[in-house]
């Protein structure tokens, strides 16, 4: 995908350098910077073994209450994840020394790592780098930034959008990397998005939380969640709009439908990326008890081998959803239930459907974007999930990750 038009956000420097990750010759260090009064809210992994990173950013935006952040520092190549307290010292070191490059404290320093688990992350590669990436922050370099913490990726993933506060224009833009590991909870994935709106930290935190369940919390390639996964949302105040310190604050109606375009447009690419995926599967599972049994439902499906692999061969076979529906474990009425694929009816009222054509349905798998669409009978509740296909190709990416 051609990466978007990314303007300057005011408030906001960025810079890449090689720290030396990775053994050919790459860019994989990323540095932000924002002024002071720049707030900052973020979303984490619940993984249940998590990162040296993860801990430091949750630890000190608590401590912050996201007040005062000054600069990010991003690493590809290594995870430094489920190294122990020497992962914690090297996540310190790199923080300090950022910190004295940029006058403010430690703790005003978010960082995000991603790569090989149980790799300690050599933070004197990163430390001895600063100097130099300093001197090249630059309010436009997005496309740069965005290829700079990429990893299995095959092109750098952006977004941008515009919105009125209070009649003053605001920008919102963001990147992100993930291509595999990503699954609810959220992903392999790390993104950023900036915004020269002036909105309170507690306001920020209920909006990136609010809007990622729908957005990064919807998209599935694989099923396996990272150790690593960080979604910070920085809002630098230098658009010149009034401040908002409430998340439901009605001038902040634009703003709220732009961020979360850019959160879904985001999240949107990570599938698209998927490793080794060719297809880009929407699933929507409706009549379900509940909104969180529909969920489940959903996710179940998309993350399904059978599934996938079926639609990876192109081969119309419904009866693989079916089987996914049942054994979600949610309530469903067999005789009610009914299956489409974009509007070709597979199953209908739990038996084979009386318009169903083997030709359509064969042809319609042949497209590059498919929608599924389940009704299981029992209730009033829907849920929507993005995924891709399982190819041969994501066995050999992953196969060779690491060696």
């Amino acid at each position: 995908m051609p990466f978007p038009l990314m303007p300057p956000i005011a408030g906001v420097q960025l810079a890449t350098g090689r720290a030396g990750f990775y053994k050919y010759d790459r860019e994989d260090l990323l540095v932000m910077s924002f002024p002071e009064g720049a707030s900052c809210a973020g979303v984490f992994t619940r993984h249940g073994v998590g990162s040296a990173p993860v801990d430091w950013c949750k630890r000190h935006l608590e401590m912050t209450k996201g007040e005062g952040v000054r600069a990010l520092v991003v690493n590809a190549g290594c995870a430094n994840s489920f190294t122990g307290r020497p992962g914690a010292d090297a996540v310190r070191r790199v923080c300090s020394a950022t910190a004295k490059r940029f006058d403010c404290r430690q703790r005003d320093v978010m960082v995000a790592s991603t790569g090989v688990i149980g790799v300690l992350l050599d933070d004197a590669k990163i430390v001895h780098r600063l100097p130099e990436v300093e001197q090249r922050l630059t309010p436009d370099g997005w496309a740069g930034a965005a290829r700079a913490i990429m990893t299995t990726d095959t092109f750098p993933k952006g977004s941008y959008a515009e919105a009125t506060i209070d009649g003053v224009t605001v920008r919102i833009g963001g990147i992100c990397k993930g291509s595999g590991m990503i699954a609810p909870d959220m992903a392999t994935m790390l993104a950023f998005v900036v915004t020269d709106a002036a909105i309170s930290p507690a306001a920020l935190q209920n909006l990136v939380s609010l809007y990622t369940r729908n957005t990064f919390n919807a998209v599935t390639v694989d099923g396996d969640r990272s150790t690593n996964d960080t979604l910070l949302l920085f809002a630098t105040g230098q658009s010149g709009a009034p401040k908002i310190s409430r998340a439901g604050d009605r001038r902040l109606a634009d703003f709220r439908d732009k961020l979360e375009h850019v959160l879904m447009d985001l999240a949107h690419q990570l599938v698209r990326d998927g490793e080794g995926a060719t297809k880009f599967i929407k699933v929507t599972v409706t009549g379900a008890e509940t909104a969180a049994s529909a969920r489940k439902i959903a996710r179940t499906i998309c993350e399904s081998p059978l599934v996938k692999t079926a639609f990876a061969g192109e081969d119309a076979n419904w009866g693989r959803i079916v089987m996914a529906v049942g054994r979600a474990d949610e309530p469903v009425d067999r005789d009610s239930m009914s299956v489409k694929f974009g509007d070709l009816w597979a199953a209908q009222d739990g038996l084979v459907s009386a318009t169903y054509n083997e030709a359509k349905m064969s042809a319609y798998m042949k497209k590059k974007e498919l929608e599924v669409t389940v009704d299981v009978g029992v209730g009033r509740a829907s849920s929507t999930m993005w995924t891709c296909d399982l190819t041969k190709r994501y066995v050999e990416i992953n196969g060779d990750y690491r060696s």
